[in-house]
């Protein structure tokens, strides 16, 4: 009988143990991660660009509603047409700390040559917002609508000149790549300017130096409000709201035009997948605020929020089109894929 309650006694915990396995795995579980130290926001170009806004806005939204527990410090790597930045994102490969502020033109440098750095070497995290490019012309233009435009780059493309700010490549560029395709004529030979910025083509469009200003609308927004200039038609999938919501777009005059600058974020490669969940959930939380919401519409912005694995897609889908189309302007340099 001593034996048979000492064989019981040394068998309890054991059979305790083994009827508790999941209470028992789980106290021994690492908690879920999350950041344990500074974390950077990366900007490709200066401070003051659409970009350096952007990520200085998600820096006060992620303190002020403490949507991340460690500090957010905004951090600016400007030059060579985002390639510095992109190439201190990739020096921190698996250090899911770093983040880089992007858009379209981590696509179009690679596609270009003009960096070395393709988007599979990041890991995407997010898509928080779209801006459609508009084609743009003076109020005294003699093109009333967007189809009269079309008809003269049709029958006359070396009458007409274009701004596209910023580089050659860029979605605004791909978007008058688009149109010409559209009515039938080659892209390669027409006269587009490429501006430092919106604002300088803008200037010179003012000036009658150019015929129509390809950019976001943003850029024009100012100077349409105040009647100065005339907002043509929309490189967008459904028309803009407010103000705009009168501008046509391309598709729905029957021209296959949709081109678009949007801000995603994009982490290291190496990132694991509880990392990137982690992010998920701060920038689902993130696109869901008024404020941002607010801050989307005051930059002429829609809300287009996608998780990790829609960015990707996106990206995927992207690289591929805008592939094609910088090849029809003969600007396609050495790509790995």
């Amino acid at each position: 009988m001593l034996l048979l309650i000492h064989w019981k006694r040394c068998l309890s915990p054991l059979l305790l143990f083994a009827a508790f396995p999941a209470a028992a795995q789980a106290a021994a579980a690492p908690p879920a991660w999350r950041p344990n130290r500074p974390v950077e926001l990366i900007v490709a170009t200066s401070a003051g660009s659409g970009s350096d806004t952007t990520a200085r806005f998600i820096q006060k939204l992620l303190a002020e509603k403490k949507l991340v527990e460690a500090p957010v410090n905004v951090m600016n790597k400007p030059g060579g047409g985002g390639v510095i930045g992109a190439t201190y994102l990739t020096q921190h490969a698996g250090n899911p700390h770093y983040l880089l502020v992007t858009s379209p033109s981590l696509l179009a440098s690679h596609i270009t040559g003009r960096s070395p750095i393709h988007y599979t070497e990041t890991t995407p995290l997010a898509q928080l917002g779209t801006e459609p490019v508009v084609f743009t012309v003076r109020a005294d233009s003699p093109f009333r609508t967007a189809n009269e435009l079309a008809e003269r780059l049709k029958a006359s493309p070396e009458s007409l000149s274009f701004s596209i700010g910023t580089t050659v490549g860029s979605h605004n560029h791909i978007a008058v790549a688009q149109l010409a395709k559209a009515v039938g004529v080659n892209p390669r030979p027409l006269k587009v300017v490429a501006f430092g910025g919106s604002a300088d083509g803008i200037a010179a469009l003012l000036g009658g130096h150019i015929t129509v200003v390809v950019s976001p609308s943003s850029g024009v927004w100012e100077h349409f409000v105040a009647g100065k200039l005339r907002v043509l038609a929309a490189a967008a999938e459904s028309r803009l709201g407010g103000p705009l919501a009168s501008v046509p777009t391309w598709k729905e005059l029957g021209f296959p035009v949709v081109s678009a600058n949007w801000r995603s974020i994009v982490g290291p490669k190496g990132m694991t997948e509880e990392q990137a969940r982690y992010w998920d959930g701060v920038f689902a939380k993130l696109s869901a605020l008024p404020e941002w919401r607010q801050a989307l519409d005051s930059e002429h912005m829609e809300n287009t929020y996608a998780d990790s694995r829609g960015t990707r897609e996106l990206m995927d889908q992207q690289y591929k089109a805008m592939t094609s189309t910088l090849s029809d302007l003969g600007l396609v340099g050495v790509t790995k894929q």
